[in-house]
Formats: structure tokens, C-alpha cells, sequence
């Protein structure tokens, strides 16, 4: 009897092939011969999967943001039962600073695949963000949050803030991969942001800070 084949465990598997490779060479070296030689499985393999170029990256960024959303969630859970707004925002800013090999590799390719869709059209048309909006309304819902639990400054524009934080996590990371700063540089000044939007009142809730 033929094995049964798991197509999502497949496309998962030459996902994974995609972000290895890329990780090494660049999001823009890569071609799907590439992709099948890491994957160990014939490019006709790969082709009857994504057909193109374009959907196999579309693909293994949404992969890849699958397993950032993941590592967000275990930075919280590490944090215990209850962390509070602050811990919560850390989890979510630092998990995507370039720290280890993974978030080096989730900054890296997703750095590559904003850049390369503003000059690719089948890119641009269908973007891997189906929400882009979703990581500052969550960081902005958390700074209200705080705010309204007496934690954070009642006159700071939680929106604004949650704008700047990720601003500035974006510009972090890329200066940790270019060799600017070190990672540690990076929290630091991160942390000194959430110093002054926080009050000293949940510096327990600080756990999941830790790189």
C-alpha cells in the first residue's frame, strides 16, 4: 500500500528549506532549484507545490511568521500566569530582535521580503502580512491598558507609542545584524523607552525581558 503523503507537512518542509537557504545566501539569491536541493526532494516537487518563485516565498514568510507568533507566545508563558502589560510588550518587542540564529533569520527575511516586494509586482500583490496593523494595535491595547491600571503615563498617546516602539525594534535589529550594536545595547535602549512610558510600580512584571 502507497504511503499517504501529508501535503502540509511537505510544504512545511521545503518552507523550512527556503528560510535555511535564504538565511545564509539572502532572500534574493534564492531560486526554487535551491530551495529542492536543501529540501533533499526534486525541483518538479517543489514546482507541483508553489509553482512559482513568488507563491513559495509567500509561503515560507507566513512560516516564518508562525514561528515568530510562536516564539512570542512562549516568551509570555515563561513570563508565568499573569505578567502584566509590560512583560507583555518586552515579550513582543524583543522576540524579533536578531538575538539567536532563529530571530536573526526571522529579521533578516523579512526585512528582504518588504524591500524586494516594492520593486516586485507579484510581490506586492499579495502580501504576507495579512494584517499589518496587528502588532501595533496589540502593542497600543497593551499601553492602554497599562494606563488605565495606573502603570504607565496617563498622558502618553498609547498609538504614538506603540508606533515608536516599533519603529524603533525595526531599526534595532537591523543595526544588531550590520554589527553596529550588540544585542544587549539594543534591550538596553529599548528598556530605557519602556522606563519612561512605565511606572516603577510593575518592575516585577519585568520577566520576560530577559534576552
Amino acid at each position: 500500500m502507497p504511503k499517504r503523503v501529508d501535503h502540509e507537512e511537505r510544504r512545511a518542509q521545503i518552507a523550512e528549506a527556503l528560510i535555511r537557504v535564504a538565511g545564509r545566501r539572502g532572500l534574493h539569491a534564492v531560486g526554487m532549484r535551491d530551495v529542492a536541493a536543501e529540501a533533499g526532494v526534486s525541483l518538479r516537487l517543489v514546482q507541483y507545490y508553489f509553482e512559482t518563485k513568488e507563491k513559495l516565498l509567500f509561503y515560507g514568510l507566513r512560516h516564518l511568521t508562525d514561528r515568530f507568533i510562536a516564539r512570542v507566545g512562549a516568551r509570555l508563558a515563561a513570563a508565568g500566569p499573569d505578567p502584566g502589560p509590560r512583560a507583555m510588550v518586552e515579550a513582543l518587542l524583543l522576540a524579533s530582535l536578531p538575538t539567536d540564529e532563529e530571530s536573526r533569520t526571522f529579521h533578516l527575511l523579512y526585512s528582504s521580503y518588504a524591500m524586494l516586494s516594492v520593486t516586485d509586482e507579484a510581490l506586492a500583490a499579495q502580501p504576507f502580512i495579512d494584517n499589518p496593523d496587528a502588532a501595533e494595535d496589540s502593542l497600543t491595547g497593551l499601553l492602554e491598558q497599562a494606563q488605565e491600571g495606573g502603570l504607565a503615563d496617563p498622558d502618553a498617546d498609547a498609538r504614538t507609542e506603540a508606533i515608536s516602539l516599533l519603529a524603533m525594534a525595526a531599526a534595532m535589529g537591523t543595526s544588531i545584524l550590520v554589527g553596529q550594536r550588540s544585542p544587549e545595547s539594543a534591550i538596553a535602549v529599548l528598556r530605557h523607552h519602556l522606563d519612561r512610558i512605565f511606572t516603577t510600580a510593575e518592575t516585577s512584571g519585568r520577566g520576560a525581558g530577559s534576552a
